[in-house]
């Protein structure tokens, strides 16, 4: 078995917010600044992170999560994303050791699977030698993460600085960076987090957090930890599907349907697809393909350009009553609804495929980890197969006829809580639901679906 040498390190952090996005976003702008061609990941089911990274590094974030796709595949995704690159950097998720139910997915779980060293990232902010004692306890708690070093970040002042570095030089801890507090430099949050990129204008604020990097994380060092990282093994691809004719997928991208995952998107093309991005924002037609994928994204951000698209809307209705495969996720299954309720109450006309409402709520509805059984046969998958997914919405979807009419698409499992619902839709060659997943982990139901698409195509062709 081949095997890659690829020089990689995982900024982690003690919790969520201690500034891991900044730091990081800062070091792949200062790396490609200096030259390096660096390859970023983020790990857990983020879709927004990644859009900070590919703006500060060129490239395409990969997401690194253990639930959505096996371990076994990840490293693969993982060898085959990042070879012909100087450095890999992957941005944890939370806190280190944080992830689902026992450790799944936990940043910890991913460096060990990847040989990488583990750099901490720590908020100082309010606190003094303090931050040394959270670095070993960090350190100690798991022998097997191999704990290379720590980042300071939020300093106030030179003397807490040297406060902070004291006390880690007793314990023999590297420190990496000292990063100091600078407002200016914080990045918008909403109802999901970091606002993406698309809806701002990040490129200053990105240039502003490399500069600082640059001059307060000491990149050689950080460059010599990642080179510390041992070979991989490198597997063999695996097998393509084969159609007689390019199958062609109509995926939404614009800025409203921005969550996907590059590696995902990728499964399917080996399947024998063909991606065309299309916009329900601004193309007034559908373009001639053979299937529809709707990612998630921010649709009650952009109600009423959506709605006012009538030419758009009725093309999608138009397609999925033809028996066009239709695959949608979380804002997607909101477009496709009849109605979406925004934040302020007021209520737009949507697609109208699902006779369902979609209601933005004030606060979170569910987020986590879930298994999803199918509750009957569906473009993706057979009654009583399940995938493999996450949630993580503020919207409710309500049913415009009996909960006992609806034809859910599948019983959700919380894997935290082990709690089961209904949820989705499924109905001819239409299933949406809130469930977001990763083809490289459910690749049945990638082959599944671009089969269904070539179905859909020979069928059409016949009617012609």
């Amino acid at each position: 078995m081949d095997q890659l040498n690829i020089p990689r390190v995982v900024i982690a952090g003690v919790n969520s917010g201690v500034g891991k996005t900044t730091i990081v976003t800062g070091m792949l702008a200062a790396l490609a600044k200096r030259g390096f061609k660096v390859q970023s990941y983020k790990v857990g089911p983020d879709y927004i992170d990644p859009g900070f990274h590919r703006l500060a590094s060129g490239k395409s974030a990969h997401n690194l999560d253990s639930w959505l796709v096996p371990p076994e595949l990840l490293a693969d995704i993982f060898t085959s994303t990042a070879a012909q690159n100087d450095i890999a950097i992957i941005e944890g998720v939370m806190g280190l050791y944080d992830g689902g139910r026992a450790g799944v997915s936990s940043t910890a779980t991913v460096a060990k699977l990847l040989k990488a060293p583990v750099v901490l990232v720590i908020d100082a902010k309010s606190m003094g030698e303090s931050a040394a004692a959270i670095a070993l306890g960090f350190k100690l708690y798991d022998s097997e993460v191999n704990f290379a070093g720590v980042i300071i970040n939020r300093l106030g002042s030179e003397s807490h600085k040297l406060m902070v570095c004291e006390a880690m030089d007793r314990l023999g801890i590297p420190v990496i960076g000292t990063v100091f507090r600078n407002n200016e430099l914080s990045m918008p949050e909403r109802h999901l987090g970091l606002t993406p990129v698309t809806e701002q204008d990040a490129v200053a604020v990105v240039d502003k957090i490399g500069q600082q990097v640059a001059e307060q994380v000491a990149l050689d060092k950080l460059v010599t930890v990642a080179k510390t990282a041992g070979p991989l093994p490198k597997h063999s691809a695996p097998a393509k599907g084969k159609h007689n004719q390019t199958i062609r997928i109509g995926v939404a991208q614009d800025d409203v349907f921005t969550f996907y995952y590059p590696s995902s998107l990728e499964v399917l093309t080996e399947f024998g697809a063909e991606i065309i991005p299309f916009s329900p924002l601004t193309d007034k037609q559908l373009p001639t393909v053979d299937g529809i994928i709707l990612g998630g994204g921010f649709p009650e951000m952009f109600v009423r350009e959506l709605s006012a698209n009538i030419g758009m809307r009725q093309d999608i209705l138009q397609a999925a009553k033809a028996g066009m495969p239709i695959y949608a996720e979380c804002g997607g299954l909101m477009y496709l609804a009849r109605q979406i309720t925004d934040f302020d109450g007021q209520t737009y006309d949507m697609a109208g495929v699902i006779p369902a409402v979609c209601q933005m709520q004030s606060k979170l509805e569910t987020v986590g980890y879930v298994e999803a059984k199918a509750l009957t046969n569906n473009v993706l998958c057979t009654t009583g197969e399940s995938l493999r997914g996450h949630e993580f919405h503020f919207s409710r979807m309500v049913p415009e006829v009996s909960s006992g009419e609806f034809p859910w698409a599948f019983a959700f499992k919380k894997m935290r809580t082990g709690a089961v619902y209904q949820g989705g839709y499924a109905a001819g060659n239409v299933l949406a639901s809130y469930l977001h997943m990763h083809f490289a982990g459910n690749r049945q139901a990638a082959e599944q679906f671009v089969t269904r698409c070539a179905q859909y195509r020979h069928l059409a062709g016949q009617e012609m």
